[in-house]
Formats: C-alpha cells, sequence, structure tokens
C-alpha cells in the first residue's frame, strides 16, 4: 500500500486528496492542515463578514469527521509540516500537542497556500489590523463589528478589498478603501475601474485612489491610518489586503526549484522539480495563457483545476489531463455593480499591439423592460486572436465574459464570436448579443471598413475636429469643447461643411456608443472623407479623457440645420448651469438606441 502525503487543504490540496481517493481505494492518504478547518469556502468570507452568509458552519465544507467517514481520508489539523527530506522521501509533522512525526510517503502534495503582504509602515502591527483570509480571521472582524464597530478602513482595493469594503459598508459601517495604484481594481483597465469607483462612492465608500498608507498611529487603542497625501482615517478596525505572496519556505528549504518571486514551479502534471512532489494552488507558477507572465494565480478555479490534475499524475493515468495555461478569468460584486475579466487588461499587454472594440449595450433586449446597460470590451490582435475582455453592469456581465473565456480557451478568432449560437429571448438577450457584436465590430477593424480612434489616446480638439453625431439634447448633457455637432441623419447633407471646418484636420467622429458615428463614419468614406469612429463613443471618451468635456445647454451647442452651420458661446470647460464639474458616466449613460 503506498502513502501519499497532502500538505495543506482548502481548495487544491482537498481535491487532490478526494480525487485521488476515489481513482485508488487502497492507498494511504494523509492531509495536514496546519490551521483549524481544513475545508472552507474562503470565497464566502466576506460574505459572512457582511451577514448575507447568516452562520459559520455554513462555510465549513467538509470536518476531519465526514472525510474519514466518506474518503477514509486520515486528516490531521492544526498540525504543522516543518520540513522534508527528499531523499528518504519523508515529511517531518509537529502536532497540536507539540509531538512530533516522521511519514514517509511515495508521493507527496503540497498545496500550503499564501501569506498576505504586509507592507512594511509604521504601525501595522496594531492590534485592530487584520487580514481575511481565515474563518478566524471573519470570526474577529465579525466580533468587532458586533461589538460596535463604527469605522473601518481597508487597505487595498483588488478582489478581495472590494468585497470586504462592500461587506462592511453592508454590516453598517462608514467605510473607506485606499488604493496604491492609480485606480481601484488595478488588474482591470481604467475606464472598467472608473465604474467601480462610482459605484462605491453611490453606497457611501470613501474612495482613496492612487494614493498609499504611509503609517498606522494609535488614537486611545483605536487604528488611525495616515496616507501620503496627509489624509487621516480614523477608524474602528482595519483589513489589510494590498496583495499575496507565496507560502513556499516548506518548499525551498527542500531544494525544489521556485522563481524569483518564490513560486513553486511545476509542470503541466503539478510536478515540482522532485518526480515525488507535486504541488497546487496559491503557492505555484503558472504561465498565463496570452501575456506568458509566469507567476501565481490565486484564484479557486485554477486551484482545484490543479489537485484534480496532479491526483491523476500520482495514479499513473498516464498522458491524462493536463493543467491548461491560465487566463485568469474573474468577477467580484461590488454593491448592485457586477465586474468581471478574462485574458489580459491593457496594463498587462504593455507595448504589444493590439486592437479594443467596446459596446455600452442592453443586456437583455432593448423594447423588453427592465434592460441594464453592460459596459464591455475586448482586445485582440492583428490576427484576431482574443486577448482579454472586460465588462461592468447591473446584470448579464458574468454571463458574456464566459463566453468569451470559453472563445479564448476553444483557440476562435474574435471573427468566430459573430457567428457564435447563443440562446435568445426578449427577457434574456439581444437577436445580436452584445459579444456578437464585439466580434462584428471587430470584424469590421480587421477588414478595414472600420477605422477606430482609441479614446485612451491622447485626443486634441484643436488638432483634430471632433464630429459629434448625437442629438442636441445628449449635447446639452455634455459635448467635447469645441466639438462640432452634427445629428447622424444630417451628415449626409452636410459634407461640405464638415470638410471646410476640418479645414485639412483629421476627423474622429462620435455618438453616445460607437454605432451612430459608424453609420457616419461610412457616409464620409463613401464621400472620400478620412475619419476616425472613437470606440466606445462619448460613454467611454468622457469616462478616460473627462478633462475634454464641457457642458452645455442647447442653445450654447453648435448645431446643424438644414445645412447651415449655427453656433453660439460655447460653455466652459466642465460648466453646467448648477456649476457643478461632470462626473463619470453612470450605468445609465449609454442610449440604448446606439447598440441594439
Amino acid at each position: 500500500m503506498r502513502t501519499v502525503v497532502v500538505v495543506g487543504g482548502v481548495a487544491g490540496g482537498m481535491s487532490a486528496a478526494a480525487r485521488l481517493r476515489r481513482l485508488d481505494s487502497s492507498a494511504r492518504i494523509v492531509v495536514v492542515e496546519q490551521g483549524a478547518e481544513v475545508s472552507f469556502a474562503n470565497c464566502g468570507l466576506p460574505y459572512y463578514l457582511s451577514g448575507e452568509i447568516a452562520g459559520r458552519d455554513d462555510l465549513l465544507l467538509r470536518t476531519p469527521e465526514s472525510l474519514a467517514d466518506t474518503l477514509s481520508l486520515d486528516v490531521r489539523v492544526n498540525t504543522l509540516a516543518t520540513a522534508i527530506d527528499p531523499a528518504a522521501r519523508e515529511v517531518a509533522l509537529l502536532g497540536p500537542d507539540g509531538s512530533t512525526e516522521r511519514i514517509r510517503y511515495d508521493a507527496l502534495v503540497l498545496a500550503p497556500g499564501a501569506y498576505a503582504v504586509r507592507p512594511p509602515i509604521p504601525g501595522i502591527d496594531h492590534p485592530r489590523v487584520r487580514t481575511l483570509r481565515t474563518v478566524p480571521d471573519a470570526d474577529t472582524i465579525r466580533g468587532w463589528v458586533t461589538e460596535g464597530a463604527a469605522r473601518a478602513v481597508v487597505l487595498g482595493a483588488g478582489f478581495i478589498g472590494l468585497e470586504a469594503a462592500e461587506a462592511l459598508r453592508h454590516a453598517g459601517l462608514d467605510v473607506s478603501i485606499v488604493e496604491a495604484a492609480p485606480h481601484v481594481l488595478p488588474v482591470v483597465d481604467a475606464e472598467v475601474a472608473a465604474y467601480i469607483s462610482e459605484e462605491l462612492r453611490a453606497h457611501g465608500v470613501a474612495v482613496h485612489e492612487g494614493v498609499a498608507a504611509r503609517a498606522i498611529t494609535d488614537l486611545d487603542g483605536h487604528p488611525v491610518v495616515e496616507l501620503a497625501d496627509g489624509t487621516s482615517l480614523p477608524a474602528d478596525l482595519v483589513i489589510l489586503s494590498v496583495g499575496v505572496r507565496p507560502r513556499s519556505e516548506l518548499a525551498a528549504a527542500a531544494g525544489l526549484a521556485l522563481t524569483d518571486q518564490g513560486a513553486i514551479i511545476v509542470d503541466d502534471e503539478q510536478r515540482t522539480s522532485d518526480p515525488h512532489i507535486w504541488a497546487v494552488g496559491d503557492a505555484t507558477a503558472s504561465t498565463h495563457a496570452v501575456t506568458g507572465a509566469v507567476g501565481p494565480v490565486a484564484l479557486a478555479t485554477p486551484a482545484n483545476r490543479g489537485g484534480r490534475v496532479a491526483a491523476d499524475s500520482i495514479a499513473g493515468r498516464g498522458r491524462g489531463r493536463r493543467s491548461p495555461q491560465p487566463l485568469g478569468t474573474a468577477v467580484v460584486r461590488i454593491f448592485e455593480l457586477t465586474v468581471a475579466m478574462t485574458g489580459a487588461s491593457r496594463r498587462a499587454l504593455g507595448d504589444r499591439e493590439f486592437h479594443t472594440v467596446r459596446v455600452h449595450s442592453g443586456h437583455h433586449a432593448g423594447y423588453y423592460p427592465g434592460a441594464e446597460t453592460m459596459h464591455l470590451l475586448l482586445h485582440f490582435d492583428a490576427d484576431g486572436r482574443i486577448l482579454g475582455a472586460q465588462g461592468a453592469g447591473r446584470a448579464g456581465i458574468d454571463k458574456r465574459i464566459d463566453v468569451i473565456a470559453t472563445a479564448a480557451r476553444g483557440g476562435l478568432s474574435v471573427d468566430d464570436l459573430v457567428d457564435l449560437d447563443l440562446t435568445y429571448a426578449p427577457p434574456f438577450g439581444a437577436a445580436k448579443d452584445p459579444v456578437m457584436m464585439l466580434g462584428m465590430i471587430a470584424d469590421n477593424v480587421r477588414s478595414g471598413r472600420l477605422t477606430q480612434h482609441d479614446p485612451v489616446e491622447p485626443l486634441d480638439p484643436q488638432a483634430t475636429l471632433v464630429l459629434d453625431v448625437r442629438n442636441p439634447d445628449e449635447w446639452a448633457n455634455g459635448h467635447v469643447e469645441g466639438a462640432l455637432l452634427v445629428p447622424q441623419p444630417q451628415v449626409a447633407g452636410a459634407l461640405d461643411q464638415i470638410r471646410a471646418a476640418a479645414a485639412g484636420r483629421p476627423i474622429v467622429v462620435h455618438c453616445a456608443s460607437g454605432f451612430r458615428s459608424y453609420l457616419a463614419h461610412r457616409t464620409l468614406a463613401g464621400a472620400d472623407i478620412p475619419s476616425a469612429n472613437v470606440s466606445g463613443g462619448f460613454t467611454t471618451l468622457s469616462c478616460v479623457q473627462p478633462e475634454l468635456v464641457a457642458q452645455a445647454h442647447t442653445s450654447a451647442a453648435i448645431a446643424m440645420t438644414s445645412g447651415t452651420t449655427v453656433s453660439s458661446t460655447k460653455a466652459g470647460r466642465n460648466a453646467n448651469p448648477s456649476g457643478s464639474t461632470i462626473a463619470t458616466p453612470s450605468l445609465a449613460a449609454a442610449s440604448s438606441s446606439c447598440c441594439n
């Protein structure tokens, strides 16, 4: 009888142990977990904190007793693996009572997980500063809330930080979230992150972006977070969520190959540099399917999948299923907003040449009541390879990103998105689903029928004629200062005036979301007037370059009427009748008529 030792439970370790038992009924399988819980829903911790998951026991998926009864696993909780002897194939254990033991293994699976990063700032060890990675972490924070904590600061606006901020706000606390990167959720593009910031503020969360915590001081037993810009944030509790690093010291001491950042190097069978040792989960390095970047992917799905692959390899299934390179597909809820992504972001793509297409569309047919606007973008290269996709909206986002992730995993091109056979009925979608629309726009770009201006690129309205083809009411609610308004139905009759207004300058044309301006773009092309269509239209442009936007009454707009240019004094930059400044476009900003 062979012995398999699994160090670490939760997603990767327990998947490996359970799968191995199903493949080998005779093996001795020992699972070693240094914590008290070997199988718990760590992704559910924020929702336990908010009270949406009412009971602590709801987080506990399996117990040592249930695992022994159903799978004949020997589970050792509160037990630490202290050393590995690869030559003797032994692992040393330290039990909860201080006793030691050495177990010889035929195969060893490492699933040690990751540590929460603790930045070197003064006061980080304040007793009211806590991470949110374990059930005891959640118990402690929930206890502070029950005891009357009223103010919280969340350091780090990644997935867990955003979920923690939402949870604490649901629990009734005043919440501030701090992100040192230029915007919240740095793994997505800035234009998508803008909707997150807007949603957080709409629900009373104070957002501090592009600024780091400088120190944590104490005031009568309570932490005060001091930011680099001089802001002080008094709190009753602080949640630290600025990232993780691999828990790989055991592997390092055993001489296993690691990356420069300390992640355990594995092959596509999850095997380490030692032929008798496998590793899975947050401590292992993966190669990103798009960028080729090597590093940990701290997500539950790859960890579970890796555990299954490791078990198959240990069971000797030959050339069985292999771990694919991850796309990093992920989703997060922020109050009523859903944000999801797959593949690479603009920042991750770096200097690589690529195109981006966007749609702002209802999540189901626009004529059916209740359509919610979705904001979707898709990155692809000149060969049509899908590089990444992101979306934000109140409904339907997860479905669309999952479809694109599946297409990318299957090697489909952006052109293939046009031909996807997706479900359709008015309450669920549109005959031209937004994913198909992304494919259609991409097809137009690749075929040369559409020349785009990417709104993330600087736009100078003095050097470029900005042609706005929306209607006057839309113009009155905000427009690019210095733009020329010609509603799309009037473009064909105003070609001479447009040529004269351009005066040799390049022309970019936009509507609210890109469809009417595409029609105008084609009209201009038919008259041999070169132009570029603003991808995502005014909805995206005003989001990523708000400094371009002026606010005016309809009477202050430049308008085309019966082929004659009528103009009057423009309002000042960022001015409107109330004197307030332009805000980030809301989720309802895109006109559904532009996208359906």
